[in-house]
Formats: C-alpha cells, structure tokens, sequence
C-alpha cells in the first residue's frame, strides 16, 4: 500500500486573509497543519536604512507608514527617542494632545483589527459597523494634521499646531442633498474638542453593538474558543508585548509599569484574559475600546480648561511662529537652518517605547552628533507574533490558521520595515 505523505500548501500572499503580503507554506496532514513557515519581506521598505540618509525630522512622515494602521503612536515613540537624547521638555498641553491621539489611534487600531477579523472569520457586518466609526476619527486626523492617515503630527518637542477651533463641513452636492448634509453637520458645529466629547458619548453605545454582533455569536465562539491558546510562560517566552501578552493571563501595559507623558495622571483599568485563547484575546481589546474612550475623555474635559504651548520654545528644534519669522532676522535663521540643515543631537543611544495597539512599539536611536541618525532600530510588536504562529497553529485545522492570523493583529509595514 503506497504511503500516505503530508502535502503542502501555499497559503498567502494573495489569499484575502493573508492580507495581501504574507506568503505562509503549510504543511498539512489531511486538514490538520503540522508545521507553519511563515515568509516575509514581500513588503520590505527598507525604513530603518532611509532613516540614516534624512535628517531626524524628515523620517517623522516614514514612522507614519511603518504600521500603517496605528500611525501616531509609531511617530510617538520616534519623537520621545529624539527627546530623550536631548533632554528636551515636553509642555503639559502637547503630551495630554499625544496621548488623547495615543488612545484615538487605538481605537482606530482595533476597529479595522474587529472588522477585518469578523471578514476574515466569516461575519461581514461588523466590518460596515465599524468602518463607519473610523470615518469620524480620521477626519479628527484631518482636523489636526491635514491628512487622514499618514499625519507626521508629532514633532520633537510637542506637536505640530494646536486643536483647531472649527470642524470642516460637508457641502451639498450631487450625492448628498441639503437635509443629509445638514444631519451630517450636526456634530462639526463646534471645535474639534466638541467634535471628540460628541464621539466619545456616541461610542460605547457602539462597542455594545459589536459585542451584540459578536461576543456570545455562536459560530463567533466555535470559531475562537480554544484557537491557538498561549500560555503565560509561552507568552513571555516568545516575546509577545500588549493584548497578545494580556490575553494570556499577564497584566504588562507599559502606560502603567513605565509611564510616559501623562499616563500616571489618568484613571483607567487594563484587561487581562485568563485562557490565552482567540477569545480572551477578542475581548481584551473589546475592552481596550472602552477604556481608550475614557481615557479621551479625561484628556478632553483637561486640554479644555488649561490651554498653552504645544511645542517646546527651543528654536533649534522648534520652528519659530510664522508671524516672528516674517519680521525677525534671528527667526528667519533659526527657520532657514532647522529646514533645510535640521537640527544636531548629541552623541549617544536612547530606547523609547509605548504602548502601540498591537504591543510594544520601540525605537533604538544611535546618534552620533550629526543632523542625522547614525542607526534606527525599530522594535516592532507584530514581528514576535508572527514567529508565534508555527507554534500556534501546530495541530489546528486549516480554517484556524485564518482565525490565528486574525488574532495576532499583524499589519506588515512594520514586520517587514
């Protein structure tokens, strides 16, 4: 009788749950994988070798692109390393503004991570649920920076302008007519502030419409419930950082164990999972929903009664204000240098992480006096989660790799750098 071998499969790139850039050889026996090899590098932008040909402020813009789903937080890490190197002061303004887009740009993280996770598991609506939450905070983008994705925001030593006073408006035209547009409006009346405080009220209602869709869904639960379970030496083991690591049973948040900017200033709970499955994983960063809005919340009621700088004085890191450049001599110097030489940063190294969406997202800064990095290291969460993944799937079907893929959150901008 002829001996029955496993086969193997390429499973990605172009498979919708791949995710387009993710080329994984499985090799099955029947419909049970046996062993995962994942291949990466079909997205490869080489970031951290462009970093050491720009100056410290232009590779701001590139941080955007890394993980091109939670775009401010990545430029937050970059930017504390830059600051952490030469001892430059923050205003209390700036940071309480980082750390209100800090948790915008979680929310934003784990909408597309719950849609595209429901698409990929087989529940469509969500995706529509909450694409339509996103809309609202990427024109908050839009308000602040001028783009509704790649921001470049954050700067070295604050942030690029102040919260505008006034919402852009939605015009009549052929598509939408002067009653949709005016519902439309209805929210963008004030400042962006009143445009946040306006979702922060509206979204918990629609945290509970997804968990509604989801969270005691039958087929949900058969899909997730017992899918590529971690334990908590396993977790550690493998480097997992965030709702990966928490998921598992272990409370490591580095906004409470090694608080930066104003997170010890703020009151909010972390989730923990207590199987290490794809469930408890789901309901962590259902969660982190929730307590992402209250801690915009917070932020919100602060940044309205204490106004102020949102960048630091110094012009040699900052720019001087349009108005003093156009009159001013000294002003038009500092500006002329700053954008065209950029700015020197003391010999030395600095490691600066948060605590990114998907984990912890770190930036190792090796300067060695010139205007630009001598060396960029990028820590990124994703990349430890995706060599999680022969582990996890080993003795799961085929159709639970898709459901492992959808757990680990991973977004390859950073995994391939």
């Amino acid at each position: 009788m002829a001996e029955i071998k496993n086969y193997t499969l390429n499973f990605g790139p172009q498979h919708p749950a791949a995710h387009g850039v993710l080329r994984l050889i499985l090799e099955l026996d029947g419909e049970v994988v046996q062993r995962a090899d994942p291949h990466i590098g079909l997205l490869h932008r080489a970031t951290e070798k462009l970093a050491e040909q720009r100056t410290f402020l232009q590779s701001v813009p590139y941080m955007d692109r890394l993980d091109y789903v939670s775009m401010m937080c990545n430029e937050h890490a970059y930017v504390m390393a830059i600051e952490k190197l030469m001892g430059i002061e923050v205003p209390l303004r700036a940071q309480y503004i980082r750390v209100m887009f800090d948790e915008i740009t979680r929310i934003l993280n784990h909408l597309l991570w719950i849609g595209a996770h429901g698409l990929d598991v087989g529940a469509m609506a969500v995706f529509l649920y909450a694409f339509r939450e996103r809309e609202d905070l990427m024109d908050c983008y839009e308000a602040v920076s001028g783009a509704r994705m790649h921001a470049a925001y954050y700067r070295p030593g604050g942030v690029y302008r102040d919260l505008p006073d006034t919402m852009p408006q939605y015009k009549t035209s052929k598509w939408k007519n002067a009653k949709a547009v005016a519902e439309l409006n209805e929210t963008r009346q004030g400042s962006l502030l009143d445009f946040i405080e306006g979702f922060t009220n509206r979204f918990p209602h629609y945290v509970d419409e997804y968990e509604t869709l989801l969270t005691d869904n039958r087929i949900w639960k058969q899909r997730l419930v017992g899918i590529g379970v971690v334990s908590p030496e396993r977790a550690l083991a493998l480097g997992f950082t965030g709702p990966m690591l928490r998921g598992s049973g272990v409370e490591w948040d580095l906004r409470r164990k090694q608080p930066y900017e104003v997170y010890d200033l703020l009151e909010f709970d972390v989730p923990v999972g207590v199987n290490g499955d794809s469930y408890d994983r789901y309901l962590c960063r259902v969660e982190e929903l929730r307590q992402s809005n209250r801690i915009i919340k917070q932020c919100i009621e602060w940044l309205r009664n204490n106004p102020g700088p949102v960048m630091t004085d110094n012009h040699k890191v900052a720019p001087p204000q349009r108005v003093g450049m156009k009159e001013n001599m000294e002003e038009l110097i500092h500006h002329f240098k700053l954008f065209t030489e950029g700015f020197h940063v003391p010999p030395g190294e600095a490691y600066a992480a948060v605590e990114h969406p998907k984990g912890e997202f770190g930036i190792y800064l090796v300067s060695d006096g010139a205007n630009k990095p001598f060396r960029v290291k990028i820590r990124a969460p994703g990349f430890p989660h995706l060599q999680s993944l022969d582990e996890m799937s080993r003795g799961h079907m085929l159709a639970d790799v898709v459901t492992i893929i959808g757990t680990l959150d991973i977004v390859f901008g950073e995994i391939d750098r």
